[in-house]
């Protein structure tokens, strides 16, 4: 188990003061990155019907993102990822009935052309949810599929002589579903949502080049949705080691044709599993996927103040990522996204666990990821369309670009809002992009090798991150009490270089903490 040790020889550095410049409301293009600033690494997922409308019809839309993309670069992340954007007779759009084309309630191509190219000059990459584990009910193929005789009907799983009908599902719901023609087909999700049969090459192919022609209009890379049931299909699938070996075969066959097309495309999974050891093979096969697991760990440890092992899982997790994936890995950490009750929601509205959350996540290395409202601390909690509400604008919830594609279902008042918070020093929003500023300029933080550090007060989380660059150890006091920690006359740390709250002292080989309070030290 590594020790405390693991610090010595950090090389003293002098602290850099961070200054955040909020830009104003009126103004969202004024950007607080420094010349001399790396990408942050963050991403910052995008509900469009929910997020700024720009035609006035009350539906979130893609003309309606670039006029905001201002404000998402002067929050500092890297990239968006923007959940479906095809024609789909749902709201949700999870259920595609045209894979190359876009939602007419959202745009056109030349509008979504237009987003990529603005995003792209602002360094902001664009990520777009690929759903092609299923099609739409509705979609042309599986119209066609409804004649056992048109080469379409292969393209979905159909029952055989002894399947059993009521078997039940992957995600918990039937698994068998009657089609129009009487027959009885897969739908791992929703009768809505028809699986695609990926034994057949047509199938295969045809989503491959449907990644292609997304690579061509100029995306960086696909939010694969539901990647782990391409072939884990009914509940006695999950654990099947013949079900894990054929997802990965397609993934890998998937990834390999998409970097024939753009040899840097980008592919994080959704693999909703909670051991990380179900997400390791993964890594090689994609780029990354989310981490479920230490989403879970992380809330839970804000809520009840105490370590609960993230550092040593972590490093652990780690460990075996670089294993499976020659060395070069991943990770995707995240609080929550559109299929989860919102952060603040699961704080029960606590300030300060929100923010202790927000500078868990964004100390951690790799690609965390930000649902939208999440920086105002924006509440919401299930059915599905009461997480996936209009962001909030402005303080009385009306003004140019609201989307009103339905009403808010929280008690979310005033001040959680972007006019609200754009000026305010003190505010989660100016929280959160200071976290993220601290990843433009600490290379560790981004890039680093996480170590595990043992601290015997369960109130502390601590570890080293460490890259070609730079090396920092980072403590987070998870309590509502001043924490003091002796670091002991190994850990050759000098300076406080970035703090959460003001007040962090580091003097004799012992660094305190106030409540709540994250330290940077070098």
């Amino acid at each position: 188990m590594p020790r405390f040790h693991a610090l010595a020889r950090i090389a003293a550095t002098a602290a850099v003061a961070l200054s955040l410049s909020a830009p104003s409301f009126a103004q969202q293009g004024a950007s607080t990155t420094p010349a001399s600033a790396q990408p942050s690494g963050v991403y910052y997922e995008i509900f469009v019907r929910a997020f700024s409308d720009s035609n006035g019809d009350g539906i979130g839309d893609l003309n309606g993102i670039t006029q905001k993309l201002d404000y998402i670069k002067s929050l500092g992340v890297s990239g968006i990822w923007l959940m479906p954007i095809n024609p789909s007779p749902t709201y949700h759009g999870y259920d595609i009935t045209d894979y190359e084309g876009i939602n007419p309630q959202y745009g056109t191509m030349q509008d979504f052309k237009k987003l990529v190219d603005e995003a792209h000059k602002r360094g902001i990459k664009v990520v777009i949810d690929m759903v092609i584990n299923h099609s739409s009910n509705q979609h042309p193929w599986f119209k066609a599929a409804q004649d056992p005789k048109d080469p379409h009907h292969d393209w979905y799983v159909w029952a055989k002589p002894g399947s059993d009908l009521k078997a039940i599902s992957a995600t918990g719901g039937p698994a068998w579903h009657r089609a129009p023609n009487g027959q009885y087909y897969v739908g791992v999700f929703t009768s809505a949502m028809p699986d695609l049969n990926y034994d057949n090459p047509a199938v295969r192919k045809e989503m491959i080049d449907v990644g292609a022609f997304w690579l061509h209009q100029g995306v960086d890379g696909f939010r694969l949705d539901a990647a782990q049931h391409i072939y884990d299909d009914l509940r006695s699938d999950t654990d099947s080691p013949v079900a894990l070996k054929k997802n990965l075969q397609w993934w890998s066959e998937y990834r390999h044709a998409l970097e024939a097309v753009n040899k840097n495309v980008w592919l994080v999974g959704e693999v909703a599993r909670q051991n990380p050891d179900d997400l390791t093979p993964y890594m090689g096969p994609l780029n990354t996927v989310f981490n479920f697991p230490v989403a879970t760990q992380l809330i839970a440890s804000v809520r009840e103040e105490r370590n609960l092992g993230i550092g040593r899982g972590l490093e652990d997790t780690y460990a075996a990522y670089r294993k499976h994936a020659d060395g070069h890995f991943d990770d995707a950490p995240f609080l929550s996204n559109h299929d989860q009750d919102r952060v603040m929601s699961q704080l029960e509205g606590r300030d300060a666990h929100m923010r202790m959350a927000a500078a868990l996540l964004l100390t951690l290395p790799g690609h965390p990821f930000i649902y939208y409202g999440e920086e105002l601390g924006m509440q919401g909690t299930k059915p599905d369309e009461d997480i996936r509400e209009p962001m909030r604008w402005y303080r009385n919830g009306k003004g140019p670009g609201v989307a009103s594609w339905k009403n808010w279902s929280t008690q979310d008042g005033p001040n959680i809002s972007v006019e609200a918070e754009q000026n305010d020093p003190d505010s989660l929003l100016n929280a959160y992009r200071k976290l993220i500023g601290w990843r433009e300029q600490i290379a560790a933080l981004r890039d680093g090798v996480l170590i595990d550090v043992p601290i015997a007060d369960s109130h502390v989380l601590a570890y080293t991150l460490q890259d070609a660059q730079s090396r920092v150890l980072v403590v987070h006091n998870l309590s509502r009490d001043a924490r003091t920690v002796t670091l002991g006359n190994d850990a050759h740390v000098t300076s406080v270089a970035r703090q959460t709250r003001s007040g962090v002292t580091l003097a004799q080989g012992q660094v305190t903490l106030p409540p709540y309070a994250t330290a940077i030290l070098q």
